[in-house]
C-alpha cells in the first residue's frame, strides 16, 4: 500500500480576501492533495481575528505566526509592534513572521523597517521562536541586520528566496532554511539553476498563496494545493522521487517550527 505523503506549506496567507468565496473548499483541496500542514504568516493587527478564526476551523492543520510585515511598517509601526508584543504574551505562536525589509514598493520607511525587523528578531530570541523573513530588493539591508543579530538563538526561514547562489549560502550561514515556492518553476526565476548545489536539509516548501502561483498556474491565484507543483519541480532539480522531497522538506519544517 502506498504511504501517504505529508507536504507542508510553510507560508500561506489563507485568510486573504482572495479566498473569501471558497476558502474551505480551497483548504480541503490542499488536504486532498496531501498538503496537510499550513503555516500562516501575520501581516498586521487587522488580520489577527481572521487568523484565529482559521485556526479554530482547522486546529490540526493551521499553525500561526505573529509579526508585522515590512510593507505595513508605517508611521504607526510602534503601535503595531505593541500589538505583536501583546499577542505573544497571550498565547503560543510557531514563529515571528513575516518580518524583514521591502524596498520594492517604497523606500520612505527604511529606517522604521530596520527598527521593526531588529525589534522582532529580539522578540523571537526572547520566546525562542524562529523568524520568517520577507526580503524584496533588500538583500544587503536584511543581511546587515542579521549580521548584527546573529547568534545560536537566531534561526528561521528566508521566505520566497529569489537570490543568487552566494546569497543562498549567506542566508544559510545565519541558520536560515530557504523557503522555495512558485519562483523555482519560472523560466526567469534563475534559482532552479543552482538549487541542486544546496543540500535538501536547507530547503522548505511554500506557496505564498494567493501570490506567485507556480507553472502551469502562473499569473492565476495561487493556493496551497499547488505546493505539489513546487515539490514536483524540486524532484526534477534534485533527481529524487517527490516522496523524498515531501519527507525531507516536512522534516525540515518540523525542525524549524518545532511541530
Amino acid at each position: 500500500m502506498k504511504t501517504k505523503m505529508i507536504l507542508t506549506d510553510t507560508h500561506t496567507h489563507l485568510y486573504s480576501e482572495e479566498f473569501n468565496e471558497d476558502r474551505n473548499q480551497m483548504i480541503e483541496r490542499a488536504i486532498d492533495a496531501e498538503v496537510s500542514r499550513f503555516f500562516i504568516p501575520a501581516i498586521d493587527s487587522s488580520y489577527t481575528a481572521s487568523m484565529y478564526e482559521l485556526e479554530k476551523s482547522y486546529p490540526e492543520n493551521i499553525f500561526l505566526m505573529m509579526g508585522l510585515h515590512p510593507t505595513h511598517v508605517k508611521e504607526n509601526y510602534q503601535e503595531e509592534l505593541q500589538h505583536v508584543i501583546e499577542e505573544l504574551e497571550k498565547r503560543k505562536f510557531y514563529a515571528i513572521g513575516e518580518i524583514g525589509i521591502d524596498l520594492f514598493w517604497d523606500k520612505t520607511h527604511l529606517k522604521e523597517q530596520q527598527d521593526a525587523f531588529r525589534t522582532q528578531i529580539q522578540l523571537a530570541k526572547k520566546y525562542q521562536l524562529p523568524i520568517v523573513i520577507h526580503c524584496r530588493d533588500a538583500f544587503d539591508e536584511v543581511f546587515a541586520v542579521l549580521e548584527e543579530e546573529k547568534s545560536d538563538e537566531l534561526f528561521g526561514i528566508f521566505h520566497c528566496f529569489t537570490g543568487t547562489h552566494e546569497q543562498a549560502l549567506q542566508a544559510i550561514s545565519y541558520n536560515m532554511k530557504l523557503g522555495i515556492g512558485g519562483v523555482a518553476t519560472f523560466k526567469n526565476g534563475k534559482i532552479d539553476q543552482f538549487l541542486h548545489e544546496i543540500d535538501l536539509q536547507h530547503i522548505v516548501l511554500e506557496t505564498d498563496s494567493p501570490y506567485l502561483a507556480p507553472v502551469p498556474f502562473r499569473g492565476k491565484r495561487n493556493e496551497s494545493s499547488f505546493v505539489v507543483n513546487v515539490a514536483q519541480k524540486l524532484a526534477e532539480i534534485y533527481n529524487v522521487p517527490i516522496e523524498e522531497i515531501a519527507e525531507k522538506t516536512t522534516e525540515n519544517s518540523k525542525a524549524i517550527f518545532g511541530i
